[in-house]
């Protein structure tokens, strides 16, 4: 029985590294061909609207884009989709095993809001969801045809998103939710809109009928839109490994920042490749909201964890309270662990607990026993070898708590 949180963390493992590729992979391609657009000479004779010379790898690359299409259909058309379409899934399986079916560790927090898990379940859903609608509807809307001002319209949603999430969630999943919210705008954007659009170009290209270039040009902004998101969105997946994004007063204020980074950072880039100068006082803005992010990440903390305590334990977590061994198990985790995973940890040069998991009082230990067990008990994970050396007596302390509660 205990064996299942090996294998269940080694499905994760899998899961989250298949989330990782695919999303270079899309990632990497999205912002290839923005560049590429970008930088095409496009002062060139011909129905091409521009073209580009590459050397890579040993070889030169000689590449036309055509504005509508092409006049005749070649044999072999590279689609790019399944990159986005399998980062969205993967991301949606790794979701579902860490904050739902771990929802009662990572996904809830009475001290926010008292729900049950399946109502979490829901709200994490509908979070997911309504991003897309929303952003929809904007481009839809008269709002489409003034991309700056329907952009801050979007960003006054993810504000009040990522307030309304940090009102529910756990600090680590509502950060988490939001750039679920925003990757699942940018998929949808790929299977409802530019994938469509492209596939009616292709269509009456083969008809013989001359393909209407607004399809192309919808296409295009919605990729446009998507190039600016990707950013917060990697910092926001990576948010859950760092408590002082995630679990802080006003973890909702630095997911917004992010997003204002993200368009800064892309702007330069963008405008680089262009070839329309070097807009420097992008790094000096970049920098402003960095500061303000490490600022706002401290600010007001030191009462953060207190509310670890505030709900009782689940039927679940009370089987590892009193299940046998757990008395030698908890002084194993005290002696070992919580000189660090503290309230108020008195490590030098730690000034708050680790992933934000907290190891001081009987409880805290009951409610992370999974992750006692994996981190320190069946590996050497922690403590860190430099730090402490942990016997292989209290490690087989924590095996055995750990087997006992599993099998009971």
């Amino acid at each position: 029985m205990y064996d299942l949180a090996v294998m269940w963390d080694w499905i994760g493992f899998a899961v989250r590294w298949l989330h990782v590729i695919t999303a270079m992979a899309w990632i990497g391609s999205s912002f290839y061909f923005i560049a590429l657009d970008l930088g095409l000479n496009r002062n060139v004779p011909g129905p091409a609207d521009g073209e580009e010379w590459q050397v890579h790898g040993g070889g030169f690359y000689h590449i036309q884009k055509y504005l509508v299409a092409p006049a005749a259909m070649p044999e072999h058309l590279t689609w790019f989709k399944w990159e986005s379409y399998a980062t969205w899934l993967s991301g949606a399986a790794l979701l579902i095993l860490i904050y739902w079916v771990g929802g009662e560790l990572y996904l809830l927090d009475p001290s926010r809001a008292d729900i049950t898990l399946w109502q979490g379940i829901a709200i994490s859903t509908a979070s997911i969801a309504v991003g897309w609608l929303l952003y929809d509807l904007l481009c839809k809307s008269p709002l489409g045809e003034r991309p700056t001002a329907m952009m801050l319209v979007l960003f006054a949603i993810i504000v009040a998103m990522s307030w309304g999430l940090n009102q529910v969630f756990t600090g680590r999943a509502a950060l988490l939710h939001l750039g679920a919210f925003t990757a699942t705008i940018m998929t949808a954007n790929v299977f409802f809109i530019i994938m469509p659009n492209q596939r009616i170009v292709v269509a009456d290209l083969k008809a013989g009928r001359v393909p209407d270039a607004k399809y192309g040009r919808i296409a295009k902004l919605r990729s446009t839109h998507n190039n600016y998101l990707t950013l917060p969105v990697i910092f926001l997946m990576l948010s859950n490994h760092y408590p002082l994004a995630f679990a802080t007063d006003h973890a909702w204020i630095i997911a917004a920042l992010v997003f204002l980074m993200g368009v800064t950072i892309r702007h330069f880039f963008n405008t680089l490749h262009a070839r329309k100068g070097y807009p420097h006082w992008t790094w000096g803005a970049t920098a402003i909201l960095f500061i303000a992010i490490i600022w706002l990440s401290t600010a007001n903390m030191g009462e953060g964890y207190d509310a670890a305590e505030a709900r009782d334990l689940t039927p679940y977590e009370t089987r590892f309270a009193q299940a046998a061994g757990f008395e030698e198990a908890y002084d194993t985790v005290l002696g070992n662990c919580s000189m660090c995973h503290a309230r108020a940890p008195v490590w030098q040069g730690i000034k708050w607990p680790p992933k934000g998991v907290v190891l001081e009082t009987e409880g805290d230990v009951a409610r992370n026993a999974k992750l006692i067990y994996l981190h320190a008990g069946v590996s050497h994970a922690m403590p860190p070898p430099n730090a402490l050396e942990m016997d292989a007596e209290a490690r087989a302390a924590i095996v055995a708590w750990y087997q006992a509660a599993s099998d009971s």
